[in-house]
């Protein structure tokens, strides 16, 4: 055998090397998991809960299945104990299987060919300057052979599209080409089994349809077995052959028939929406941004190009658009921590500001949620009972004495969200702030932002999340080549477009 067949068969999946086998592709048996609770942190509750209890599934070789379950029910630390490099600390029985191989005997290179991961944030994933380096990073550490490696990285390139941007830098990229890198770079290693973290949460209408189109070609024209953990399967129904609900810490197949047309509880008359097509009671102004020019680079594209926006005090403004067009480049201007080029940015409330950004990891640096949640309070003046009384209305009194990074990207979103509540912020600025979340906890989130308005304050917010936007904002606009394009009341935008409608 040469060493290019050793590599080969080590790390790839579809190379000639590799067995077909009759086991499934992901096998769970009787697995349980409670986490470790951070050393030196008090017990909350007595005993670690199990967020996982004698679980056992089973999928196919070249299913395309989906996930799903309510916020923190489970789903990512099931999928996060079938990759050994990225296994949440805890304690684990029963049987994590790969094609029959107990995970846990895996080496990393084995690991690496067998199981291939694509988080619910693309940032949390590229670790790379540039695309093309980002591609060759997982086939470098392995050692794969120059010829081989080219081969991967020109063939993955043209499958997915990529040529036109193979040489461009990470942080230039729209928050859909990063997710696309993402799947690109993990799919050059040549994985049996993909699992997928919420992968479409961060994408428009428009790019999650190419996404999703793009991961049935794989599914079935590469033969890879796709899982994928997800709050949103209705997009997902035409390509999936299978489907898991979470409850109660274990996974039951349910019928891909029961999960099309569940309804959304933003659009059953939620009290705390705004319900109208008037234009909000003109109040002071307390941002302004005029003629606002930015981009990331000399020589780069602008990403805002003349732009102007105006918010009023206490107004709900969202921001909807492709990615790309410069949703999270205007708030990140606004809250003061980008500089433009060219115009200007006003902002009276920048002493008393909130900026929840689209990876809530920024925002968690303690080692357990509570500290999290409490961090600030010498500073805000809120107490211990303010901060519980809001936890437990988040849902996360159990989750208390956990990691934050041990949170699901879900728990992990409404833990930064509820950090910055606590503030009371007199201008929240909010970046995808439902990315993750099931319905019951997108409600929530809007309850909140619908109360925080209440109290007087001013929310700016990027979303591509049609009926939370139309259910918290007074206001929307649309940002289009670098501008705003347009700005309605928020009923009027959203009955009248056939892009962004509920």
């Amino acid at each position: 055998m040469s060493k290019t067949d050793e590599t080969d068969e080590a790390t790839g999946a579809g190379e000639k090397g590799v067995r077909p086998t009759s086991e499934p592709a992901l096998g769970l048996r009787g697995v349980s998991f409670s986490y470790a609770r951070p050393e030196g942190e008090p017990e909350l509750a007595a005993g670690a809960p199990l967020v996982l209890d004698h679980a056992d599934l089973s999928v196919p070789q070249g299913a395309f299945a989906l996930l799903v379950g309510g916020t923190g029910s489970g789903k990512t630390t099931l999928l996060r104990l079938c990759k050994p490099e990225i296994r949440p600390e805890g304690e684990l029985s029963g049987m994590v299987s790969i094609l029959g191989r107990d995970v846990r005997g895996l080496s990393p290179r084995e690991s690496a060919g067998l199981v291939g991961y694509v988080f619910q944030s693309p940032d949390s994933q590229i670790v790379c300057d540039s695309v093309w380096h980002e591609l060759a990073f997982g086939l470098e550490n392995l050692g794969v052979p120059q010829d081989q490696m080219r081969r991967r990285v020109a063939e993955t390139c043209y499958f997915f599209g990529m040529e036109p941007w193979f040489h461009k830098r990470c942080a230039s990229l729209s928050g859909g080409q990063r997710q696309l890198l993402a799947l690109a770079s993990v799919l050059c290693m040549r994985p049996r089994l993909l699992l997928l973290d919420e992968p479409t949460s961060m994408l428009d209408p428009v790019a999650e349809k190419s996404f999703l189109s793009l991961l049935f070609r794989v599914n079935r024209e590469l033969g890879c077995t796709v899982v994928v953990a997800t709050h949103n399967p209705g997009p997902m129904l035409d390509y999936a052959s299978v489907a898991f609900a979470m409850e109660g810490g274990r996974p039951y197949q349910v019928p891909l028939g029961s999960l099309a047309g569940e309804p959304d509880l933003l659009t059953q008359g939620d009290a705390t929406a705004p319900q109208t097509t008037a234009s909000p009671p003109r109040a002071s102004r307390v941002v302004r941004a005029s003629g606002a020019w930015l981009r990331y680079e000399r020589e780069a594209p602008w990403v805002l190009r003349g732009c102007d926006l105006e918010l009023r005090s206490g107004e709900v403004r969202a921001l909807v658009g492709g990615n790309g067009s410069g949703k999270s480049t205007l708030i990140m201007a606004v809250a003061g921590m980008l500089r433009l080029q060219r115009g200007h940015v006003s902002n009276a409330l920048s002493g008393s500001q909130a900026l929840l950004p689209q990876s809530p990891k920024a925002l968690l640096s303690q080692p357990s949620a509570s500290e999290e949640l409490m961090e600030w309070s010498s500073s805000a003046g809120y107490t211990r009972e303010q901060m519980l009384a809001l936890a437990e209305s988040f849902g996360l009194t159990d989750a208390l004495d956990r990691h934050p990074y041990d949170l699901s990207g879900g728990q992990q979103q409404l833990l930064a969200f509820a950090k910055l509540l606590l503030t009371r912020p007199k201008l929240l600025l909010l970046d995808e702030p439902t990315k993750g979340l099931d319905n019951a906890a997108r409600s929530l989130v809007a309850t909140h932002v619908r109360q925080a308005a209440a109290r007087g304050a001013t929310v700016l917010l990027s979303t591509h999340d049609v009926a939370f936007a139309s259910a918290v904002a007074d206001t929307c606009s649309l940002l289009f080549d670098g501008q705003v394009a347009l700005t309605q009341p928020a009923g009027q935008f959203f009955s009248e477009s056939w892009v962004w409608h509920a």
